[in-house]
């Protein structure tokens, strides 16, 4: 009988009997379909990179990783590594070399330099390739953060205007950190980052500061304010107090104000207002010792009768 397999001799990809028996037994197709991606890469991936490649969520691969890791057919898990403080460089033969086995990659690369309208320098590709290998983000969400970094740039500076590669990078570092790996994460937190947006020119008009976008700086205490959950119309007391005890705006000082809100549970304009009108404790004072000092005198006038007794 003839084979019934379709075999591509350029691409040999080997599973060992052992390997085959422990996948058939366990019967999960979604480990042994991971099993032969991560073959296919000679086990030079990151299991979770391959999100994009199998079109799988986060929760779905790290569940077919953890299988395979119980069956022993992938190292055991080590605590991950903090990325380093300078992203890794990559030497010219060790991009080309990328760019010659990854097929995945060759389509990233293409579609980056579409995206930003030039051709990658070595230094380019070394950083997208850090996104890629270092950090083990898959293509898909390399792209988007790609994506996000350019309409962020044109944003903030005028149509045209493109992002560096090291600004790219820098951000992908931040995604990694806040777990963004994953097409579905990535797109929840674009949401989450245009809905701020949103919000920022209402805070601007709050702070009488116009219609004009929010510098960076004057950006992080904004999105300070509504990750402590303080809307515009607060922001605008803490203007008002501000001005009050200043003279002028200081955004250090509307900072202290809400943070001190924040930190005594204080968030909706009720609320602060509220708390405002809560009575103070009494500050000790001369009357309040009076009761005191009375004491004292009458006890000292007994001991002046009784010595006259004597007497």
């Amino acid at each position: 009988m003839p084979s019934v397999l379709v075999h591509a001799p350029d691409e040999p990809v080997t599973l060992s009997a052992q390997a085959a028996k422990r996948l058939l037994e366990r019967g999960d197709g979604d480990a042994a379909l991971l099993y032969l991606a991560l073959l296919r890469r000679h086990g030079d991936a990151p299991p979770r990179s391959l999100a994009g490649e199998l079109r799988w969520e986060r929760g779905r691969i790290e569940a077919a990783e953890a299988v395979l890791r119980d069956l022993g057919l992938i190292a055991p898990q080590s605590p991950p590594a903090e990325p380093a403080d300078e992203p890794p460089a990559y030497r010219q033969d060790e991009v080309a070399g990328k760019l010659e086995e990854s097929e995945d990659f060759r389509r990233l690369t293409a579609e980056v330099e579409r995206k930003l309208g030039k051709r990658l320098t070595t230094a380019d590709l070394s950083a997208l390739l850090g996104l890629y290998d270092y950090l083990g983000l898959p293509a898909d969400v390399i792209y988007l953060l790609v994506c996000h970094c350019a309409e962020r740039t044109a944003a903030r500076f005028g149509p045209g205007r493109r992002p560096t590669l090291r600004q790219i990078e820098r951000e992908g570092y931040a995604w990694a950190r806040r777990g963004v790996d994953t097409q579905a994460a990535a797109a929840e937190y674009l949401r989450d980052y245009g809905r701020k947006q949103g919000a920022l020119p209402g805070f601007m008009r709050a702070l009488q500061l116009g219609d004009r976008p929010p510098a960076a700086g004057e950006e992080k205490y904004l999105l300070q304010w509504l990750e402590w959950g303080f809307s515009p119309e607060a922001a605008a007391l803490a203007y008002d107090k501000t001005v009050l005890k200043c003279h002028e705006f200081k955004w250090s000082y509307c900072n202290g104000i809400l943070r001190r809100w924040h930190e005594a549970g204080l968030h909706t304009v009720d609320e602060i207002e509220a708390g405002d009108r809560r009575p103070q404790p009494p500050a000790a004072s001369g009357a309040q010792s009076a009761p005191g000092r009375a004491g004292g005198n009458a006890w000292m006038r007994k001991y002046i009768q009784q010595r006259e007794k004597e007497g």
